[in-house]
């Protein structure tokens, strides 16, 4: 149990019903009972938070209202008034993330955006939208997003390359990022709590206060981590909307 990676193992919360298809291990697991809890923590969240609205908002109305805000204002800044009819998308890119990386801080549950292939299928699905987004609104002109107009003939290859590559690699980058932080944050605080175990309650003192400071920390990565993935979202929808 002292094993900082033991956190990430998934295991099937039925071992005597396991399912599979075609090879593939089909199982309710672990980081599928923390996807549903996350799911049902917004819906309840939001359906709470807007049922009884007020002058003077309660606590779930007022963070309703702050998550409304925070993402409207992101599409208005990179996107532009073209990019609200896309706020139902992005709104819930942030809340699926952000509730999910807060919920792995609680003892117990399970962190679903430590795993790359959950942060990979949210980036690609990210990657798709965009994508179809730019051809569904300039056709075959959303191919000149990798050669700007006024670009030197000798440059154009090497840049279209370039750009090409760079378009690609977007699912790459942000899931890794998303990943990468996660995980490296969980494994550090579980080492800490190692510590605490291994040393005793006496010398565990330094290793414990440090892990508090870790648990701060950690939730500020979780927002933040949250934050950067749709802002790097919108970025990516100015880009189909706008060609440039």
């Amino acid at each position: 149990m002292l094993d900082p990676l033991h956190q990430f193992a998934i295991k099937p919360v039925f071992k005597e019903h396991s399912f599979s298809l075609f090879g593939f291990d089909l199982s309710f697991t672990n980081s599928s009972v923390a996807v549903l809890v996350t799911v049902l923590a917004v819906y309840v969240i939001l359906t709470l938070g807007t049922r009884n609205k007020k002058l003077v908002p309660d606590r779930l109305q007022a963070v309703g209202e702050l998550a409304y805000k925070l993402v409207a204002d992101m599409i208005d800044s990179n996107v532009g008034r073209h990019g609200q009819k896309y706020f139902p998308f992005v709104f819930s890119i942030f809340l699926f993330i952000l509730t999910g990386n807060l919920l792995g801080m609680v003892p117990g549950m399970f962190t679903f955006t430590s795993h790359i292939i959950a942060t990979f299928a949210l980036a690609t699905l990210v990657f798709l939208f965009v994508t179809v987004i730019g051809f569904a609104r300039h056709g075959m002109k959303f191919f000149g997003i990798f050669a700007p107009q006024g670009l030197p003939k000798a440059l154009l290859i090497p840049l279209i390359i370039v750009e090409l590559i760079s378009y690609l690699s977007r699912p790459f980058s942000l899931a890794v990022r998303l990943f990468a932080n996660m995980m490296a944050g969980h494994t550090m605080m579980k080492v800490f709590a190692g510590f605490v175990g291994m040393l005793g309650l006496f010398w565990g003192i330094a290793p414990m206060a440090v892990n508090v400071i870790l648990t701060g920390f950690e939730i500020v990565v979780s927002v933040l981590q949250a934050y950067i993935f749709t802002i790097l979202t919108c970025v990516y929808l100015h880009d189909a909307v706008h060609l440039h």
